[in-house]
């Protein structure tokens, strides 16, 4: 079987899951577009899928725009 890979891109307050070099869905926070990718990535290991999931740190906590 192939590489699943799951990129979490963007910044606060729009994040993406890239795969398969598109990256479709917008997400409020990091920790959302991370459980997204989360759940495809559990898909394709099951259908025997190498998995390789990756987000970036950022300086809040859940990556969420700040409000104010």
């Amino acid at each position: 079987m192939g590489l699943a890979n799951y990129e979490i891109i963007g910044t606060a307050g729009e994040w993406r899951v890239r795969h398969d070099g598109q990256a479709k869905n917008v997400y409020e926070t990091k920790e959302s577009a991370f459980e997204a990718a989360v759940a495809a990535a559990s898909l394709a290991l099951r259908q025997g899928h190498e998995v390789h999931v990756s987000a970036p740190g950022t300086e809040t906590a859940t990556g969420a725009a700040n409000a104010g």
